[in-house]
């Protein structure tokens, strides 16, 4: 059974509801697609979970990234939000990198083997579908400009792994909980017992496009292109509190 959890539905231009955490504000710019661009990145606790959110100046998941034909130079569209969280939150080995949680699209491949996006009863055909992902973010300069990449595991290597790791070769984890969009915001619900309950950590909000090398080889996905960080440098001045 998935761990993720169903999202409730998101009323247009919502804000989280009044919890102890301190969003992040930054103002529309021209220079940003409106899908992309990020005007509110927060998280709080609700009951039992933690809700991460962004809210942006257009509608978030309008845009997503043309087909490639194959998964070498396969696009990422995603909304991330960078932590403070160690790496062994969610089943990695300790302190690998920054750890992230993200929804992401892209058409070329399918890689949450465990779960149906589109309820087809093909669990293997979802790619194209909105999905959540953890990933633990690491520089490298061999990804250009953003110099950022899904951390990768190297050939032989067999470290901890969350049990719904998708299988490829990266630091990245399919936990199976649903993005929910609304006119203006993009939101995904975590089961705090998923995480270890945290009582406070740090956040960043994020838009970012992602490739795959067209070598399929380390670096295997790198960022591409920042389209937004809500606080302009990555600094994670957003505080959750408990």
């Amino acid at each position: 059974m998935m761990k993720g959890v169903a999202l409730l539905a998101i009323a247009a231009g919502a804000a989280l509801p009044a919890l102890a955490h301190d969003p992040i504000k930054a103002a529309p710019s021209a220079k940003v697609a409106p899908a992309f661009d990020l005007v509110r990145t927060e998280v709080g606790v609700d009951g039992d979970a933690l809700v991460f959110a962004h809210a942006t100046s257009g509608m978030p998941g309008a845009l997503v990234p043309d087909r490639n034909g194959r998964l070498a130079g396969a696009p990422v569209y995603s909304y991330v939000w960078s932590t403070s969280l160690d790496s062994a939150a969610v089943g990695f080995e300790p302190a690998q990198g920054i750890l992230a949680l993200a929804a992401a699209i892209h058409p070329d491949f399918d890689d949450t083997p465990l779960d149906d996006e589109n309820g087809d009863g093909n669990p293997k055909n979802d790619g194209k579908m909105w999905h959540s992902h953890w990933v633990v973010l690491v520089k490298d300069a061999a990804c250009g400009p953003a110099g950022l990449k899904v951390k990768d595991i190297p050939k032989g290597a067999t470290p901890k792994l969350p049990r719904t790791w998708p299988g490829l070769p990266l630091l990245i984890d399919s936990p199976g909980y649903r993005p929910g969009f609304g006119t203006s915001t993009v939101e995904i619900r975590v089961p705090l017992r998923d995480i270890g309950a945290p009582k406070d950590f740090k956040y960043d909000g994020v838009t970012a496009g992602l490739r795959v090398n067209a070598n399929v080889h380390d670096p295997l996905l790198c960022v591409e292109n920042v389209f937004k960080v809500a606080s302009g440098d990555l600094s994670l001045p957003g505080q959750v509190k408990r």
